[in-house]
Formats: C-alpha cells, sequence, structure tokens
C-alpha cells in the first residue's frame, strides 16, 4: 500500500534519483530548487513524496505557498520556472499526490493551486493551453548546426562579431554583469525584476549543470545576458535579455548562438527557449533558430470553483502599474523589485 508523506533533508539524494530517472521529472522537480525558493524568496515550501511499502519512492510533488496582502494567497508547483507539477509514473502515486495537494491547500486556505504541466493530463482540474515551450533538436556538432542556419540568421550571427562585439561564458564571475543586463531589461519592459541572490543561490545549489553567457561591446560594456540550465538530454535558457539601446548591433543572435553552440559541444540533444504564447515576437525569435512549439498544460485547483487566476503581464488591470514601472530609475526598481516580484509566480 502506498502512502504520502513529506520531504525530509535525508530523502534528497533518492529524491533525485527518482526525478532523473522518470520520464516525466524535468529540472525543477529537483531537491536542491527547495532550497534555492527558500533562500530567494523566504516562501514556505511543502514538498511530499509517495513512497510504497518497501520505501521506494513511486511519485513526487514541490509546491512552494506565495501569500500578500496584494496577491492573496496561493499555490504553485513550481513558482518563477517554466515547469513543474507532479512527478508519477503512475495512476494511484499521481492521485494520491494530487489530494494531498488540495488538502494542504484547503488547509492553508490557499485559493487555487497551479500545476505547470508539460504533459496532457486526465485529472479533471480545469486548465490553461496558452503557452508552450519552444525546444530545438540539436545535431551532434556546432558545425552542423551552423550549417542548419540559413543565410540570413548565420549573416544577424556575423554582424555583431564583425563590429568587435564578442561573448563570454562562466558562472559567479558574471553574476554582476548579467544582473546588470537583466535588471535594466526588466525595467524597460515594465517588471519587477528578481534580486541577484536568486541567481547566485542557483548557481551554487547547481554547480556542475548552470552557467552565464555574457556579450560585450569591444570596450567590455555588458549588452546582452542569459542563464543557462541544464538537465538530463536539455539545456534551458529560462531568463535572456538585451539592451534596447544596441539592439541596431544585433547582440541577442550572437547570445544565442554561443548558447546553442555550447550545448552541442556539451552534449545536449535539445535546446530549450523556454515559453512563449503563439506567434507572438518572442514565439517568432525563438523559431526561426528551428525550436518547435511543445504545448504547456497549466492545471488549476481553486478553492471554491471559480474563474482561473490572472496574474499575468496581459490582465488590463497591471498596464497601468507596467506603464509606471518603466518610468522609474533602475536603481529604484533594482531595490523594490524583489519585493514585489517574490509573488508573481
Amino acid at each position: 500500500m502506498k502512502q504520502v508523506r513529506s520531504f525530509r533533508d535525508m530523502d534528497a539524494a533518492q529524491w533525485d534519483e527518482y526525478v532523473r530517472s522518470s520520464p516525466t521529472g524535468n529540472c525543477y522537480h529537483l531537491a536542491g530548487w527547495k532550497k534555492v525558493i527558500e533562500e530567494s524568496f523566504g516562501h514556505k515550501t511543502y514538498y511530499s513524496l509517495c513512497e510504497n511499502e518497501d520505501g521506494r519512492i513511486t511519485g513526487i510533488i514541490p509546491i512552494v505557498h506565495l501569500k500578500s496582502w496584494l496577491f492573496g494567497s496561493f499555490m504553485v508547483s513550481l513558482p518563477y520556472f517554466n515547469y513543474g507539477g507532479i512527478c508519477a509514473d503512475e495512476e494511484e502515486s499521481y492521485e494520491l499526490l494530487l489530494n494531498e495537494a488540495k488538502t494542504l491547500a484547503a488547509r492553508e486556505r490557499a485559493r487555487h493551486i497551479e500545476f505547470r504541466e508539460h504533459r496532457l493530463i486526465q485529472n479533471g482540474l480545469q486548465s490553461k493551453e496558452s503557452k508552450v515551450a519552444m525546444v530545438r533538436p540539436l545535431p551532434e556538432s556546432a558545425e552542423g548546426l551552423w550549417g542548419s542556419l540559413g543565410s540570413k540568421l548565420r549573416s544577424q550571427v556575423k554582424r555583431p562579431e564583425r563590429e568587435g562585439i564578442y561573448a563570454r561564458l562562466g558562472r559567479e564571475e558574471l553574476v554582476d554583469q548579467f544582473y546588470a543586463v537583466f535588471s535594466e531589461n526588466m525595467r524597460d519592459l515594465g517588471t519587477p525584476v528578481y534580486a541577484k541572490a536568486f541567481f547566485k543561490n542557483i548557481l551554487r545549489e547547481f554547480p556542475a549543470t548552470s552557467w552565464i553567457c555574457v556579450v560585450y561591446t569591444k570596450d567590455a560594456r555588458p549588452i546582452a545576458a542569459g542563464f543557462l540550465v541544464g538537465f538530463k538530454h536539455a539545456l534551458e535558457i529560462p531568463w535572456a535579455s538585451s539592451l534596447r539601446a544596441y539592439n541596431h548591433h544585433a547582440p541577442n543572435m550572437l547570445l544565442y548562438w554561443i548558447c546553442l553552440k555550447f550545448a552541442c559541444e556539451s552534449g545536449y540533444k535539445f535546446f530549450d527557449f523556454g515559453r512563449s504564447t503563439p506567434h507572438e515576437g518572442t514565439y517568432r525569435f525563438k523559431q526561426q533558430w528551428g525550436a518547435i512549439p511543445h504545448q504547456l498544460y497549466w492545471y488549476y485547483w481553486t478553492l471554491s470553483g471559480g474563474r482561473l487566476p490572472e496574474l499575468n503581464p496581459h490582465n488590463p488591470k497591471y498596464a497601468v502599474a507596467i506603464n509606471m514601472w518603466r518610468k522609474l530609475p533602475l536603481g529604484i526598481t533594482q531595490l523594490v523589485g524583489p519585493l514585489i516580484v517574490k509573488n508573481l509566480p
């Protein structure tokens, strides 16, 4: 008979072994993200596992409880990232973990739970299917990748290089430069920025599978940057930015080429460009690199069976706040942004 219980620190190795072996396991199911989220945002986390009579794990679920006066009380598996949800390979374990999540949310008076799944599941929950993950299969070599790109795309990659623009790959030594670009771009988009400590915590917790790429002008000013996370056969770029003032130099094209090249040379089979709304600008940008859309399924349990939540930039009620944020000094957004964005999933 299977049972569900709470995660303990001593479970971490077995938990991660299960996630890595499960066909439904993704990067953000790994136990290390629990520490990253707790230390970076201060949220309470609920990690539960299902196990059989022999103590073997048959399913897991990570849940984060977000609670604020502005956005209310709700839970997400997992916030801030593209993937999450329940990792279980058979129906009984899935149902036990789903029921555990519902019981937890009702007990903690959370208005809803959001499960960020990358697969279609018959679970009786309401769902949103407005986002896709853009993923490109990779050839065996960087040379093969370069040859697969169209002549126009190759020309766009070469242009910044001809102007003396160059890129570096690294880790902690590039955090400040990455953050300078990222925080300015987020301000220009009208989006509160994460604290720099969030990215430092990821690099510390996943030293073998996380990197930063920064693109510089010939006089060494950082003008584009991306954060990379690897898992199984895929390298993902969950955060990438470039400075608008330098868009005519196309530094983002060099950024993505360097990251794709690195993925090939590191033996990854897929490059995950992150999520997009079909046919919008970022979708078309990723599509030109050969990325293929994969449907994402975000499922919702609501406390009273009400309407699905709309905590996203497309919600008209946030339009005024977004426009105001774009006009703030960068230093103010770096100071205040982390206090706001911690409650935006």
